[in-house]
């Protein structure tokens, strides 16, 4: 097998057990070996560190599979894994109901006896690094799976992933996402399409209640937000009553929940008129007043300066802005953005006003978030406290070992 042994002092991280290998950390590099192949990575003295999969064109050289020297990545390994990550849905997912009351949930896996409660209609299955499976996404949505693979190391076996993903789970369909950016740093194209069965274009998935339209082929990420289902019930609990404004609002998520729990108006912010033709559907799927929403098409930086110099005011306003940093080289132009935003906001909201922003940037982490954000409130003249800290789903899971798993950030400010 192919070797690649580390500078001295350079394998600290890999004996915390984190699962990146870069480039400048690598002394030596024994073989040829092809993208995606697995390779032995050794210390300075010729110790065993880990098993990973090999990047020749990735700044992140090495992606670790396993730190355990009798647990060489196989067919089996990577059963073991998403059983794994099987499980911990089984129990992170157990309170989480897509139904209404009365109605009988759906069974969307093979129950057995120790089975808590049957998985919602859509959740994260794999969550890449963080399930132990770097560089790869695996989104349930009713019998389809929508694969992600982000890595060489994913990608070498997907075919296989893809077959033990079916034989482990009743899905009966498998689409490939594998559409972002990230896979031009591996040197992989991007690839969008069926990859088993005969997909749908689109499904209907359930979420506390609510009905919501997934486009495999056409939406955001793998088709939907799932790692914000918390966070949108959050925020029906807020709204009774409430003039809204929800920016960056894709199919409307928020403005579904937000006219569910009784929002008095909905203002809806997005750049795309698609979107918003989306998020129309799902306020009718819902059989939800429509005369309450206000559509604008929009970019929505110069929109909230166009409700400033309106003297337009809202009781609570949605900040779910795109990524602006993926890594931490762009943090500072990011927080230009994030600051701009959150300042516009607070000078919109009533007095009393909630404001629900997040950040799924991985280049700024909570506490620079809320530094950031904290500047926007001083600028603005207002005062106001934290009223909670939200995150991303529990199906999409952080690993201690990995904190970057840690993307979506959020919080609940009352003016």
């Amino acid at each position: 097998m192919f070797t690649v042994t580390l500078k001295s002092g350079r394998e600290k991280s890999l004996l915390r057990r984190h699962p990146w290998v870069f480039s400048g950390a690598i002394a030596r590099l024994d073989g040829e070996p092809e993208m995606g192949a697995t390779v032995i990575v050794r210390d300075s003295k010729e110790k065993f560190l880990a098993y990973g999969a090999y990047s020749p064109q990735s700044q992140i050289r090495v992606r670790v599979w396993s730190w355990n020297e009798d647990e060489k990545p196989d067919p089996d390994f990577f059963r073991a894994k998403i059983e794994t990550a099987l499980d911990y849905r089984l129990l992170a997912l157990a309170n989480i109901s897509d139904t209404k009351p009365g109605e009988s949930p759906p069974t969307t896996h093979h129950p057995s006896p120790t089975t808590p409660h049957p998985l919602p209609t859509a959740y994260r299955l794999i969550h890449a690094e963080s399930d132990g499976l770097p560089g790869l996404i695996v989104d349930r949505y009713a019998d389809t799976l929508v694969m992600q693979v982000l890595s060489a190391g994913a990608e070498r076996w997907k075919e296989k992933l893809a077959d033990l993903l079916l034989e482990l789970t009743d899905a009966q369909h498998i689409y490939e996402r594998s559409d972002v950016d990230v896979r031009e740093l591996e040197g992989l194209p991007h690839r969008v399409g069926p990859l088993r069965g005969n997909p749908p274009d689109e499904v209907v998935i359930a979420e506390y209640g609510l009905k919501f339209g997934v486009n495999f082929a056409q939406g955001h990420k793998t088709g939907y937000y799932l790692d914000q289902r918390e966070n949108r019930l959050r925020v029906r609990e807020w709204v009774n009553g409430k003039d809204v404004l929800d920016c960056f609002a894709y199919t409307g998520g928020f403005t579904v929940n937000a006219l569910q729990g009784g929002a008095k108006t909905v203002t809806i912010v997005d750049s795309s008129g698609d979107a918003l033709a989306l998020a129309q559907a799902n306020i009718e799927r819902n059989d939800l007043p429509l005369e309450k929403v206000e559509f604008l098409e929009a970019d929505v930086f110069q929109q909230l300066r166009k409700f400033r110099d309106q003297a337009r005011q809202f009781d609570l306003i949605i900040l779910d802005p795109p990524k602006f940093a993926p890594t931490i080289s762009q943090a500072k132009k990011a927080a230009r953005g994030y600051k701009d935003i959150n300042l516009l906001a607070f000078k919109l909201l009533r007095p009393g006003g909630i404001l629900v922003t997040f950040s799924c940037s991985g280049g700024v982490n909570a506490d620079l978030f809320q530094k950031i954000v904290a500047g926007a409130a001083l600028d603005a003249g207002v005062d106001a406290k934290i009223v909670a800290h939200l995150e991303q789903s529990p199906d999409h899971p952080v690993a201690l070992n990995f904190p970057e798993g840690a993307y979506l950030k959020g919080l609940i400010l009352k003016v």
